[in-house]
């Protein structure tokens, strides 16, 4: 899956100290994976994770496997609200707008 610059940059936003974008997650995947697309509507990168979305078990899975495929550390992950939702906004610290679209475009390499 190509993600464009122009879809990474739609939906980062700068923070003092890291950056914030959205995700759109499906639960119970067989196939779990980040980014798997781009909603355009809603300006967020889709995530599958195999967890169900029962006692935070979906979003300690999101921070992970969004920590494995960027290849950053977990607590630098944060997510910073709908927790209950299917739409979330993630925080990750510690990184600027260059640094993820560079991981972004890493991570599609490998």
């Amino acid at each position: 899956m190509t993600l464009s610059s122009s879809d990474i940059e739609k939906t980062i936003q700068d923070t003092d100290d890291g950056i914030i974008f959205s995700i759109e997650v499906t639960t119970n995947s067989k196939n779990p994976g980040f980014p798997i697309g781009f909603n355009i509507w809603r300006n967020a990168f889709g995530i599958a994770v195999k967890a169900s979305p029962i006692e935070g078990k979906a979003n300690k899975d999101i921070i992970a496997l969004i920590a494995e495929t960027l290849k950053i550390q977990k607590n630098t992950v944060t997510i910073i609200s709908g927790h209950t939702s299917t739409i979330k906004k993630v925080k990750i610290s510690g990184i600027s707008r260059e640094d993820i679209l560079t991981l972004f475009q890493k991570a599609e390499r490998d």
